[in-house]
C-alpha cells in the first residue's frame, strides 16, 4: 500500500456518513485525487449511534431533494458498489391529531408529488390497514410515505467508502487531524502522521466541526444536544405477524405526542424529541471532550415519560416490550435546525460539510451538493437554506445553545408561515425598536435584526398561540390591510434596519462592476439594479447599486445575504479596489405613498423634482440622509439612508407630520402587486436571469460579464420555462412558495411567492411557468394544501401601476 500521502486536491476533515459520501460523490465526479481523514474508525462520531431512519418527508424543499436523492441512492448503492447492505424500505405512517396537521401533511403531499413521490393521506380508518396495532382515537389523519424506512449507518457508510476508494479516493483511519495553516494558495492540512498539502479542505467534522473551525478563525453557530432512543426486545405478536406477511411494519411517527416508533428485529425502538431537552458541554464543568469516539451520555429517562407513556397508549404492544437498551448520544444542531453545507464564510477554497441532525437521510443527497459546490461551483439544487453563509457571525454561543433547544424540543412541530419562534430574540435592535414597539409593533427577525412585522391595534390578538395558523385571516390581516391602504393612498414609513451594504472604491471600480453584473452601472447621482449570474447565467444575487461618485458605490443588498454577497465579491474583487463592509454603519427609513413628496418637503432641504431612481445628499429634520428616490413598495417614494443615531429624529418629523409605519407585511404584499421579485425566493440559482423575466437588466452589448455566453444561448433557444405572475381564485389561507401549477393533470410550474393584494383586491402569486402557458388568460390550477384553485396568467398591465406612473410621479 502506499505511503501517507503528502498532498491532494481535497482534503476531507471527518470520517462520518457525510464526508464519507462527499469523498464517494468527489470521486465519482472524476475527482480522485481527494483524502479523508477520520481520527479513529470511520462512523466513530455520530453516525455509528445514529438510529438510521431515511424518511423523504421534509417542509423545506432543498432537505425534501436531498432526502429524496439519499433514498434513491441507498436503494442502488449495494448492488452498484458491491457491499451488502441492510436498508428496510418499510414505508411510514405520520399521524396527525388536527385539522392544521392534516393541512402540513398535505402540503408536503404536494411537495412530494412535485418531485416525483408519492405520498398520500390516510383516513383514520385507513390507517388501520397499514399499522394494525395503532389505536386511531383522536385522530384527524396521518400520512403514509412508502419511501421511508431505515438502514443501518455503519453499512451505508462502508459502502460509501468502498464506491469512493474505487474511483481512486484515499481514506485514512486513525489519522486526527491537528491543525490548518495556509500558505501561498494552498492549504496545509496537520496529522499526527504528517502534513497533507492540497488546493481545498471539508470540514465534516460532526459534533466537532465547530473544533476544526476555529482553526480557520471561524465561530461555528452550533450546540450538541443529547438524543435518546430506546430499544425494546421480541414481542412475541409483532414476531407472529411479521412472519405471516412477510414485512416489517412501517416506521410510526406521533408527531404531536413528538416521538417515532420502529420495528427493530421482532421488538420496537422508541425515540422521543422531548420539550425538556439537554444540551452538552457548554459550561466548565462539562467541557467539550478530546475524543468521544463511540461513546454514550449515561441514560436519562425521567425527561422521556411523558412521550413514553403517549407511545404505549398509542401502540399498546409496546408495553408487552421489554427495554434492552437506552441509546443517548451526541446530535449537533444549528440555531435553524439545517445544516451546513457548502462555501466556509470568508475563508478561501474551504467548504463545510457538518452539524447535521439527520445525517443518515441527508447524507446522500449533502454529498452530492458539497461535490457539485467544489466541482462545479453551483448546486443543482438552490441550497441556500444549508448554506453557511446564511449566518453572518453574531449568532454567540447562547444564541445557538437557546435556539439548538428550541428546535429539538419543537422538531415535530408544524411551521406556520407567519409564526415566529420566541428564542434568543433582540440580538440586533433598530434605534426605533423602543418607539415602534410603543405602537404596537410585532417583530420578526432578519438576519438577527429584528423588524415591524406589523402595527397591532387595540383589540388585535398578539399571542404566539394566534400566530399559529394557516389562514390567511391571522390577527394581523385588518391591520395589514390598513397599512397597505395607507401607503396607496396617503403615505407609510418602514423602519428597515441591517441592510447589507458594502462600500466600493477604487480606480476603475465602475469597469469592474460592469463585468460582474448582467446589466449596466449607473452613472453618479443614480441608482441602478444589479444582477449576479453564475456561468450558466442562474440568479447569484441581487443588489441595489447606488453610486455615490465616479469610482465609487454602494452596492445595498438583504439583510440575510450578508456573508453570502461579501463573499461573491470578495471572490472576484482586483487588485486596486477596496470593498469595506458598512452594514451596521447605517440604517433606513423607508417613505413611500401618493402624499410622500408633500410630507416631506417641510422637513427637507433636498431637491424633490429630481427623478426616480436618482440620489442626493440631503437634510432631513436638521439630520444628514442619502435620499434615495425608490420605493420597493411601488409608489412614489425615498429611501432615506441616515446614521443610526439620527435615525430617531427622522422617524418622530415623519411620524408627526402624518406618515403611518406600516411593517413587512405590508411592504411584501405591496411588492408582489408591482411583481418585485424577492431574493431566494422569486430569484433562485434554479432560475437564469433571462427566465426570471429580467431581460432588461441584461446588457449584451458589453463584450464580458459572467453568464454571457449562456444567456446569449438563451436568446436563441429559450429556456422551456419562464416568469408568470397569476390572480389566484378561492384559497383563503396563505398560498405557501413552491406550490405547484397544473393544468389538467400536468404540472405545468410552481409558485415562487404569494400575497393577498390590497390594492388590487385579489390573491396574487408571482412563479415560474412552462413557457408555452404564459400568454396572460391562460387558465391553470394551483394545489394549496392537496386541494386545487383556478389560477389566471395575468398580463403586466393587470399588475399594480404598471406603467410606473406612481412611482415617476
Amino acid at each position: 500500500m502506499a505511503g501517507f500521502p503528502t498532498s491532494a486536491r481535497v482534503v476531507i476533515i471527518g470520517g462520518g456518513v457525510v464526508g464519507v459520501s462527499a469523498l464517494y460523490h468527489l470521486a465519482r465526479a472524476g475527482w480522485s485525487d481527494c483524502v479523508l481523514l477520520e481520527k479513529n474508525e470511520l462512523t466513530a462520531g455520530s453516525t455509528w449511534h445514529a438510529a438510521g431512519n431515511v424518511p423523504t418527508f421534509s417542509g423545506d424543499w432543498a432537505l425534501m431533494n436531498m432526502q429524496r436523492y439519499s433514498a434513491e441512492l441507498y436503494r442502488r448503492l449495494g448492488a452498484e458498489v458491491d457491499y451488502p447492505m441492510n436498508y428496510h424500505v418499510t414505508g411510514s405512517v405520520r399521524l396527525g391529531h388536527s385539522a392544521d396537521r392534516l393541512e402540513e401533511f398535505r402540503r408536503v403531499v404536494g411537495m412530494g408529488r412535485r418531485q416525483g413521490m408519492g405520498m398520500e393521506i390516510l383516513s383514520p380508518g385507513d390507517l388501520k390497514g397499514r399499522y394494525p396495532f395503532v389505536e386511531t382515537g383522536g385522530l384527524t389523519g396521518a400520512l403514509y410515505d412508502p419511501n421511508d424506512g431505515d438502514i443501518d449507518p455503519a453499512q451505508l457508510t462502508q459502502a460509501l467508502a468502498k464506491g469512493a476508494r474505487a474511483a481512486g479516493a484515499r481514506i485514512e483511519r486513525f489519522c486526527p487531524a491537528t491543525g490548518v495553516r495556509r500558505e501561498g494558495e494552498d492549504w496545509v492540512v496537520e496529522t499526527q502522521k504528517g502534513e497533507i498539502r492540497c488546493e481545498i479542505v471539508v470540514n465534516a467534522a460532526g459534533y466537532y466541526a465547530a473544533e476544526v473551525a476555529r482553526w480557520f478563525g471561524r465561530r461555528l453557530p452550533m450546540v450538541v444536544m443529547s438524543h435518546q432512543y430506546l430499544l425494546f426486545d421480541t414481542v412475541p405478536e409483532l414476531e407472529s405477524w411479521s412472519r405471516e406477511v412477510g414485512h416489517k411494519l412501517p416506521l410510526l411517527r406521533d408527531v404531536d405526542d413528538s416521538y417515532y416508533l420502529r420495528q427493530e428485529k421482532y421488538g420496537f425502538n422508541l425515540g422521543p424529541y422531548e420539550s425538556a431537552c439537554k444540551a452538552h458541554w457548554i459550561t466548565p464543568e462539562d467541557p467539550f471532550p478530546q475524543d468521544f469516539s463511540f461513546q454514550l451520555f449515561p441514560d436519562d429517562l425521567d425527561r422521556l415519560e411523558p412521550q413514553i407513556a403517549a407511545a404505549m397508549g398509542r401502540v399498546p404492544l409496546l408495553e408487552q416490550a421489554a427495554l434492552t437498551r437506552v441509546i443517548n448520544g451526541p446530535i449537533p444542531y444549528t440555531p435553524d435546525g439545517n445544516p451546513l453545507i457548502g462555501p466556509m464564510p470568508g475563508v478561501p477554497n474551504a467548504y463545510e460539510a457538518c452539524v447535521f441532525t439527520f445525517g443518515i437521510c441527508q447524507g446522500g443527497g449533502a454529498g452530492k451538493a458539497l461535490a457539485e459546490w467544489i466541482t462545479e461551483g453551483r448546486t443543482e439544487w438552490d441550497m441556500w437554506s444549508c448554506d453557511p453563509r446564511r449566518f453572518t457571525g453574531f449568532e454567540e454561543p447562547d444564541y445557538a445553545i437557546a435556539k439548538g433547544k428550541e428546535i429539538y424540543g419543537n422538531e415535530y412541530a408544524i411551521h406556520y408561515p407567519h409564526h415566529v419562534w420566541p428564542a434568543a430574540r433582540d440580538r440586533k435592535c433598530s434605534p426605533l425598536h423602543e418607539a415602534l414597539k410603543a405602537r404596537g409593533a410585532q417583530f420578526g427577525p432578519f438576519n438577527g435584526w429584528e423588524r415591524a412585522l406589523w402595527f397591532a391595534r387595540p383589540g388585535d390578538d398578539t399571542s404566539e398561540a394566534a400566530q399559529r395558523t394557516w389562514r390567511r385571516d391571522g390577527p394581523w390581516e385588518g391591520a395589514v390591510a390598513e397599512e397597505a391602504r395607507a401607503v396607496r393612498d396617503h403615505a407609510g414609513v418602514l423602519d428597515l434596519p441591517g441592510f447589507s451594504r458594502f462600500r466600493l472604491s477604487g480606480a476603475g471600480a465602475a469597469e469592474w462592476l460592469a463585468r460582474q453584473i448582467t446589466g449596466r452601472v449607473p452613472q453618479p447621482g443614480r441608482l441602478g439594479l444589479g444582477y449576479f449570474a453564475d456561468e450558466t447565467g442562474g440568479i447569484v444575487t441581487e443588489m441595489s447599486m447606488a453610486c455615490l461618485a465616479p469610482d465609487t458605490f454602494w452596492l445595498i443588498t438583504a439583510a440575510t445575504a450578508q456573508s453570502h454577497d461579501r463573499d461573491w465579491l470578495m471572490k472576484h474583487l482586483e487588485p486596486g479596489l477596496e470593498l469595506r463592509d458598512e452594514t451596521a454603519d447605517w440604517t433606513t427609513l423607508i417613505l413611500t405613498g401618493p402624499k410622500a413628496r408633500d410630507l416631506l418637503a417641510p422637513l427637507s432641504d433636498a431637491d424633490l423634482s429630481l427623478p426616480w431612481l436618482s440620489l442626493q445628499e440631503a437634510q432631513v429634520a436638521g439630520r444628514p440622509v442619502q435620499l434615495i428616490r425608490v420605493s420597493f413598495a411601488g409608489e412614489l417614494g425615498w429611501e432615506l439612508h441616515a446614521r443610526p443615531e439620527d435615525a430617531p429624529a427622522l422617524w418622530d418629523a415623519l411620524v408627526a407630520a402624518g406618515v403611518r409605519p406600516f411593517g413587512m407585511f405590508a411592504l411584501d404584499s405591496l411588492r408582489i402587486e408591482k411583481g418585485y421579485r424577492g431574493w431566494k425566493t422569486d430569484l433562485s440559482t434554479e432560475y437564469s436571469v433571462l427566465q426570471a423575466g429580467l431581460g432588461r437588466f441584461v446588457d449584451f452589448s458589453k463584450p464580458v460579464f459572467r453568464g454571457r455566453e449562456a444567456l446569449l444561448a438563451e436568446v436563441d433557444a429559450p429556456r422551456a420555462r419562464q416568469f408568470a405572475a397569476l390572480a389566484l381564485e378561492g384559497p383563503a389561507v396563505d398560498v405557501p412558495a413552491l406550490s405547484t401549477l397544473w393544468q389538467g393533470d400536468t404540472i405545468v410550474g410552481e409558485v415562487t411567492s404569494s400575497a393577498w393584494g390590497y390594492r388590487l383586491g385579489h390573491c396574487l402569486a408571482l412563479g415560474m411557468l412552462d413557457r408555452a402557458l404564459c400568454a396572460p388568460g391562460t387558465v391553470l390550477e394551483v394545489e394549496v394544501f392537496d386541494r386545487r384553485y383556478p389560477a389566471r396568467v395575468l398580463a403586466e398591465a393587470e399588475l399594480w401601476d404598471s406603467s410606473n406612473a406612481r412611482l415617476r410621479a
